[in-house]
């Protein structure tokens, strides 16, 4: 009988090794298994835990939803027209959708340096929105078309489509005004942020609150209805031109303690945006524009 040479001893070893190993893949979990699920459902809560941020803009097609260009502004004027349809999930155009603050349809338009803000409401021509955008500078410009679709499952959270355009010509840049606690409109009324200048978290749910006081100094008290509420306000990220609605907390027609405007905020980007709040007094529309930082 022969002896164990040592090359046998060798081959012995290594088929233990690869024993060893093929039980332990056999028993490894495997892709899907126990860690995939946990890594999943801890991806599913913190998901769940988020507030859901508003539609951004920065497509000119979501949720289904597209934005047909017709008419694109390409002039300087006082009444430049625009027209375009949205597209729904069929590809047919859709003209109908639920009130938004008493319109079906908002439509926005800035420029890139946030110095000039439009907000419009385009009118249904057959399956067409019209509208016309005062542009009386040059520059490159971003359009929004906001709407909430009939069928939505969330009617606080619109659908806004974006399409950006250019306005040829000189152009006179102006440069974002930074953070700050107070602005004055154009009629003369002072708009200041109770909170100042302060930093607002991304991803949270926030009130901002902002006191009004009219071009004698005086707290505003009362304001006028505009659009079904107190006010209205929108904001646009400064560099990403994103766009994020606000919605007012206070019923319409409530006193405004110590002259406050109050809104809902949640904002999805670090950064800073400019925000555009509308309010109607003394017979007209008023817009301020205050800049805030967003950690």
């Amino acid at each position: 009988m022969r002896k164990p040479r040592l090359t046998d001893w060798l081959f012995l070893a290594l088929a233990l090794v690869l024993g060893v190993a093929a039980v332990f893949v056999a028993l490894r979990p495997t892709p899907g298994s126990a860690h995939s699920a946990h890594q999943r459902s801890a991806e599913t809560v913190t998901a769940d835990l988020l507030p859901a941020a508003h539609s951004d803009g920065l497509s000119e097609a979501e949720s289904g939803y597209r934005f047909e260009r017709i008419t694109t502004p390409s002039v300087r004027g006082p009444e430049v027209p625009v027209a375009f349809r949205i597209l729904g999930p069929d590809g047919r155009p859709v003209t109908r959708f639920l009130d938004n603050q008493t319109r079906q349809l908002h439509f926005f338009a800035v420029r890139d340096d946030m110095n000039v803000f439009q907000h419009v409401h385009p009118t249904l021509d057959g399956d067409v929105w019209r509208t016309s955008l005062t542009l009386t500078d040059g520059g490159a410009y971003r359009m929004f078309a906001e709407f909430v679709p009939l069928d939505t499952k969330d009617p606080k959270h619109p659908v806004v489509l974006g399409v950006p355009f250019t306005v040829p010509g000189d152009t006179t840049f102006v440069p974002v005004p930074a953070p700050a606690a107070d602005t004055v409109t154009a009629t003369g009324y002072r708009v200041t942020r109770v909170d100042g200048a302060a930093r607002i978290p991304s991803l949270r749910a926030q009130v901002l609150r902002f006191a009004l006081r009219g071009p004698d100094g005086a707290f505003v008290t009362a304001v006028d209805p505009h659009l079904g509420a107190n006010g209205h306000m929108t904001g646009f990220h400064t560099m990403l031109l994103s766009a994020t609605h606000l919605h007012p907390v206070q019923p319409l027609g409530a006193a405004l303690a110590g002259g406050e405007l109050t809104f809902h905020s949640l904002f999805s980007e670090r950064g800073e945006y400019r925000l555009f709040l509308e309010f109607s007094h003394g017979g007209r529309v008023h817009t301020a524009a205050i800049t805030v930082a967003v950690d």
